[in-house]
């Protein structure tokens, strides 16, 4: 598995706050299956509620881009939030008696809107290098943990192929290459001398502390 060169750097300078996220108690118990429902249904409506979130920060990443692949990378990030992953949770939720009405009408958790606006204050406050910063512990993230997690089998199976599917790790092979060029555009082929690289890596370490208040969120849900 592997998501590029910048998302490696961004990973190790994260240090102990990456395991603490893709290693959570939450993540742990999707694997073995000792996740009570319940949780992960709370969990799942509040992540409903960020993805719609998350797609509006990826467009913003349209408005942010100065490439044709970063334009074309971004819009097709929305539309696979808004095709695959939100209708994923949609088609969960009616399995488990949870209405598209109740499901719309979910009040955001704090760690949820925590999470969602600094995500979105990275990119309307930064450049496309910042938004990328603070997206890509979810979205990378998920991918590691879906693949490490991969044929466990047990009742969130689904949820887990989702993420170790070649669909989803081909996106984010796409993502993480498109980072590893949009870096080097903007601040070289050497990032880690510049003055901006340091900053980059806070936003990233910010974001995967915010995951790790996310899965706790759904956890203590």
């Amino acid at each position: 598995m592997s998501y590029g060169q910048t998302f490696a750097a961004w990973r190790a300078a994260a240090g102990d706050d990456w395991d603490a996220y893709v290693r959570h108690p939450f993540v742990a118990g999707l694997a073995d299956g000792t996740l009570p429902r319940e949780s992960f249904l709370h969990y799942l409506r509040q992540d409903y509620v960020f993805l719609v979130h998350f797609a509006r920060a990826w467009a913003l990443g349209v408005t942010k881009s100065e490439t044709y692949e970063e334009h074309t990378l971004c819009a097709q990030v929305v539309y696979a939030l808004l095709h695959d992953e939100m209708p994923l949770h949609i088609q969960t939720c009616a399995d488990e008696g949870i209405g598209r009405r109740a499901l719309f009408d979910t009040v955001e958790a704090p760690a949820n809107l925590a999470y969602t606006r600094y995500v979105l204050d990275a990119g309307h406050s930064g450049d496309l290098l910042d938004l990328f910063a603070a997206l890509a512990p979810c979205v990378l993230g998920y991918g590691e943990i879906g693949a490490r997690l991969s044929g466990t089998g047990g009742p969130y199976a689904k949820w887990i192929e989702t993420y170790a599917g070649d669909e989803y790790q081909s996106l984010c092979r796409t993502v993480g290459a498109q980072i590893d060029d949009s870096v080097a555009q903007r601040i070289g082929t050497e990032p880690e001398n510049s003055p901006r690289w340091s900053r980059l890596c806070g936003r990233f370490r910010t974001a995967t502390q915010l995951e790790i208040a996310f899965w706790q969120m759904g956890l203590d849900g």
